[in-house]
């Protein structure tokens, strides 16, 4: 099989999604760098809900490093490690003082409480920062494997692979594109192959089994499958997760 260029393969899909709003809708960095660290374990919609009387109450750095612990956390109540998360932000907002004062390097975000390389990737591309790594979401993890440029369910391989795969100047784009891809068209179950730019190239869409030996589990049923094919019992359809079949029906574009 030849090397996939992958720089090439998925500019169509930066085109698409660039400029593309982040589903975080902050107003200001100070609220990014707040968000991004609730938004850990939690969905970007309860965020967006939360947030609202949480800024109303506390509307910069300087104000929320002053409160008081008691008082904050009833705001993140519904918040996944709503404990923990509240600790963090005013810790955060303690550091750093001013909006000014945001930390826009991989090293420097990575040593505040709370932020890993994902979530300083997704500050420093909404910041306008230089990318030094890919944002990896769980979005990021299911797609990039299906499409066949990565392996695997770890993110911070996954990340690798996706910084061996493609060209530095495509970092700060291409994982929030892969994200909004995975949220709008590559969905968990019933992917619209048809509409995806990725189709021609997409490993999962072309029914090859690259997608299928990322986890330990699925080489299990694989490995059932042959078996079957092997005595004749042949299996026209995957139990999977999100896979019908293994030569889905597409409209190439």
């Amino acid at each position: 099989m030849p090397t996939v260029n992958w720089t090439k393969e998925f500019k169509p899909l930066i085109k698409k999604y660039k400029g593309k709003p982040h589903p975080l809708e902050y107003k200001s960095p100070y609220q990014l760098v707040i968000m991004v660290v609730l938004a850990a374990q939690d969905s970007d919609r309860n965020i967006n809900k939360v947030s609202i009387p949480l800024f109303e109450a506390y509307p910069t750095f300087d104000k929320l490093g002053k409160a008081d612990y008691d008082n904050v956390l009833p705001f993140l109540s519904s918040v996944r490690g709503g404990r923990k998360k509240t600790k963090w932000i005013l810790d955060i907002a303690k550091t750093i003082k001013t909006e000014k004062n945001i930390p826009q390097t991989m090293a420097e975000l990575t040593e505040l409480p709370g932020i890993g390389r994902k979530s300083a990737s997704v500050i420093m591309r909404e910041l306008g920062a230089p990318a030094e790594g890919i944002i990896v979401d769980l979005h990021v993890v299911r797609v990039a494997p299906r499409i066949g440029v990565a392996s695997g369910n770890d993110p911070k391989k996954i990340e690798k692979q996706l910084m061996e795969a493609i060209d530095k100047n495509d970092w700060g784009d291409v994982g929030m594109a892969i994200s909004h891809l995975g949220r709008e068209i590559c969905r968990p179950t019933d992917p619209k192959h048809e509409l995806c730019v990725m189709n021609e190239v997409c490993a999962y869409c072309n029914g090859t089994t690259a997608h299928l030996l990322s986890t330990k589990a699925n080489r299990k049923r694989l490995k059932g499958t042959k078996a079957q094919e092997k005595s004749g019992n042949v299996v026209k359809k995957s139990n999977l997760s999100g896979q019908r079949s293994l030569k889905p029906t597409l409209k190439k574009r």
